[in-house]
């Protein structure tokens, strides 16, 4: 449940850090609702520390002190235009006892008014510091966060999908499970080639490995389809301004490279005899980015809400951490295939379309047979846009020394207007002559393939029994593919090891 004061007024603002990038005229104009902010000082405060946006807590009242800056320039400035105003009526014109009219020419007077027209300007120059401030304080603040999210840093248990897996609980189960030796043995990911071609947290699919992640992505979508998303195909590349519109930043607060920044020429084009910048690019690291773009700018009818698209694209991410168990092989890797699901809603509809898109979540996971846990996510956990997480953790037997083998693969969340308001997306009601409103977003991962490739991997390793025909086979090592993926794999239910690599 989203809290009251976001509930009636809505939310604000974006990003995590410190903008480090120019954001161009071209750029969506955001609207923030500073108001709210003004109004509610001591809530953003708090949701900064529920959050661990320490540097972000004073934020708030910076942004009451520069209004009030702003409004005491407001006073001079109007005070100022009223001087003027009275020596342009005794400049103006004074009439003689014949009627006629003769200019009354003031050199003192003359020099006072271009004085104040200097305080003015100098003024407006200040007025524009103090606005451009405010918004960036604005933008620098986290979304509000909902009722039903834990604060600080311990998830919510909500439930499990599937059953525990049946094979043992040992130290020498978990590392023949391992999906990086699995991957080698069969032939199906190559970690070392990569590393020599493009670097550590790179990798190649092969064979039923590459098959497998094309039967994920269709899969996937079509699940979305048949809960009524349409398919869209986006681009990798989008504008800097764009992602940071949506709460992804360039660094995180710790100054760690997030995404991906795309090399060009810094000059551009030139505009009126002016030498305009080129708007900086990045690689995405979802679709969820490109995806909102996809609205920036524009004003939709509420009859076309809930409007639900998902899309499956290549993500990058610079940070795909240290080097170290946990982040080993495909669980953690700079590059891989994911299929999002994106949504806009009318305000208040929420969490019947975050529910939905959950919903979709635990089908395409059960139906892959996979072990999961769900978790409501505590505030420290939240993306600067979200008001609620909800992720879902499979279980990785070759990680049961990390988190008892869990491991995130999916995450859904609520966004209200958040980057509707970066973008400047918004929604017109066709009942009524109302001021166009900004809708919400809500995200959610439909399958990203990397870790439920190693997931599936692990856990579908199994030993050929007594039983079989051919007894020259018995105790040898296959993958069972599940059985919704078997439209996509020519047939084939398992895979074996080749006889050379």
């Amino acid at each position: 449940m989203l809290p009251s004061a976001l509930r009636q007024l809505g939310t604000t603002s974006t990003v995590v850090a410190r903008r480090c990038y120019h954001r161009p005229s071209v750029a969506p104009k955001p609207s923030l609702n500073i108001k709210h902010i003004r109004e509610n000082p001591e809530l953003y405060s708090q949701t900064c520390l529920d959050r661990n946006y320490q540097h972000q807590k004073d934020f708030p009242h910076q942004i009451i002190e520069k209004f009030d800056e702003w409004k005491e320039l407001q006073r001079d400035a109007r005070t100022y235009r009223q001087r003027i105003k009275d020596i342009h009526k005794t400049l103006g014109t004074i009439k003689d006892a014949n009627n006629s009219v003769r200019p009354h020419n003031d050199t003192e007077l003359l020099q006072q008014a271009r004085q104040l027209k200097l305080k003015i300007a100098s003024i407006e120059l200040a007025e524009d510091g103090c606005n451009e401030r405010i918004e960036y304080l604005a933008s620098s603040l986290p979304n509000l966060t909902s009722e039903a999210t834990p604060i600080k840093s311990a998830p919510r248990l909500l439930g499990y999908i599937g059953h525990p897996p049946a094979h043992p609980a040992s130290t020498d189960d978990y590392t023949r499970r391992d999906h990086v030796r699995i991957g080698a043995e069969f032939d199906l990911l190559d970690f070392t080639s990569a590393g020599t071609t493009s670097g550590w947290g790179w990798y190649f699919l092969k064979n039923e490995g590459a098959l497998l992640e094309q039967a994920l992505i269709q899969y996937a979508i079509s699940v979305v389809r048949e809960h009524g998303f349409s398919i869209v195909s986006p681009p990798s590349v989008v504008y800097t301004h764009i992602a940071d519109a949506c709460g992804f930043q360039p660094r995180d607060q710790g100054g760690e490279q997030q995404t991906y920044a795309i090399a060009q020429k810094e000059e551009g084009a030139k505009t009126n005899g002016r030498q305009e910048r080129n708007p900086e690019k990045s690689l995405t690291g979802t679709a969820e980015i490109p995806i909102a773009g996809l609205k920036a700018n524009v004003t939709m009818s509420e009859t076309k809400l809930p409007l639900q698209i998902a899309g499956a694209s290549r993500c990058y991410r610079a940070e795909a951490g240290s080097r170290g168990a946990e982040t080993k092989g495909l669980y953690r890797v700079h590059e891989f295939t994911k299929v999002e699901m994106f949504a806009w809603t009318a305000r208040g509809k929420e969490q019947a379309v975050f529910d939905s898109m959950v919903a979709v979540q635990k089908e395409i996971l059960h139906g892959l047979g996979l072990y999961c846990r769900i978790l409501e996510m505590p505030s420290q956990d939240l993306g600067a846009s979200a008001v609620r997480k909800v992720d879902v953790e499979a279980f990785f037997p070759s990680r049961r020394s990390k988190n008892d083998g869990w491991g995130e693969v999916t995450s859904a969340s609520i966004c209200t207007d958040y980057q509707t308001r970066r973008l400047n997306t918004r929604v017109k009601s066709t009942s009524s002559a109302q001021k166009s409103e900004f809708p919400s977003t809500v995200n959610g991962t439909a399958l990203a393939v990397p870790r439920i490739l190693a997931a599936l991997l692990e856990n579908g390793l199994t030993t050929l029994k007594d039983d079989l025909e051919d007894e020259r086979r018995k105790g040898e090592e296959i993958i069972n593919i599940p059985q919704v993926l078997h439209p996509w794999m020519q047939g084939s239910e398992h895979i074996v090891k080749p006889r050379e690599i």
